[in-house]
């Protein structure tokens, strides 16, 4: 990893019945391990690719081999040379998992140790600190929305940094013991506004599965963590770390509008990955049509803070 250059094997993996791939990975990145010893677990959260857990003995050993296989078309929409790229970037600053091979259809990295967290644990302020159902709208209706939103964001003025694009629970493991927090899976990590990624992250508190954006982070919560962020950007930064109201809620209106554009994306997203995944979920059902409806019902709410939270952008 240090000199940059990255194993790749010439092999595929099926999706359905991947032991016969996964061995021949296996035999260049573990030889020490007997075929017949190798288990291997699926994991099934994941809604882009299929990631698999490879082992001997135990998935708590050192040893443990993630193989991740890409998504059927997901090249469409995400470049994979880029996400490589992410993956030594980050691993070398010590931020993130090895990244032990590439093959034809997907990459093999090392497993990060901790607990994936859920839904409720992303309002707990241990973690953030250290870290419907609508017939589909009209292209004129979404075209509409596009402009609108276009319109708002050329007056906004939000840092552009290296940012992970797909902050969900899932993509957040946190260890209690040693107090750290840890990101994974960096397929959508790139070069973009501060403000996306945390109005991106703020939008998977409602979930994914079973969206519900009452879980969207209240005010007094999104304050809060906005300051936390502040303070360690500015630190990060080399400047001083005090950070005062004005500027919290600066961000804070930035983040709710950027909220909206990450709802168009994984809408786009969505419709894609309709037409050619092979995974077991309804994308457009779930995640298409409910991001945009709620886009449209929070489209101004969302875009202002509340009166007591007010300040001229």
């Amino acid at each position: 990893m240090e000199n940059d250059i990255i194993l790749h094997l010439d092999v595929s993996v099926d999706e359905r019945f991947p032991r016969h791939g996964i061995t021949k990975l296996l035999k260049k990145l573990r030889p020490q391990w007997k075929p017949e010893d190798v288990q291997i677990q699926a994991f099934t959260e994941g809604i882009t690719n299929q990631l698999m857990g490879c082992y001997v003995g135990s998935l708590t050993e050192d040893a443990v081999v993630l193989v991740r296989v890409f998504g059927q078309m997901t090249e469409q929409f995400l470049d994979r040379d880029k996400e490589m790229k992410m993956f030594r970037v980050l691993h070398n600053h010590g931020c993130g998992p090895q990244l032990y091979c590439s093959f034809t259809n997907g990459i093999c990295y090392e497993f990060v140790r901790g607990v994936v967290l859920d839904d409720m644990f992303l309002k707990e302020p241990t973690v953030y600190r250290s870290s419907g159902h609508l017939e589909v709208p009209s292209m004129k209706t979404i075209n509409k929305e596009i402009e609108e939103l276009k319109s708002h964001l050329n007056h906004i003025d939000s840092p552009v940094v290296l940012c992970h694009n797909d902050l969900l629970t899932k993509n957040i493991i946190y260890n209690q013991e040693e107090g750290t927090v840890k990101f994974i899976d960096y397929e959508y990590a790139d070069l973009n506004y501060q403000a996306y990624d945390i109005g991106n992250h703020f939008n998977e508190f409602a979930g994914v599965n079973n969206i519900d954006f009452s879980l969207y982070p209240s005010h007094e919560l999104q304050f809060d963590w906005l300051t936390a962020y502040l303070e360690s950007f500015k630190r990060c930064s080399g400047v001083e770390s005090f950070v005062t109201k004005k500027e919290v809620k600066e961000l804070y209106v930035k983040v709710c509008k950027f909220s909206l554009v990450a709802h168009f994306f994984w809408c786009l997203w969505a419709l894609l990955q309709a037409k050619h995944s092979t995974i077991d979920f309804d994308f457009q059902g779930t995640l298409g049509v409910a991001k945009f409806d709620v886009d449209l019902k929070m489209h101004f709410k969302m875009a202002t803070p509340p009166p007591r939270y007010s300040v001229i952008v």
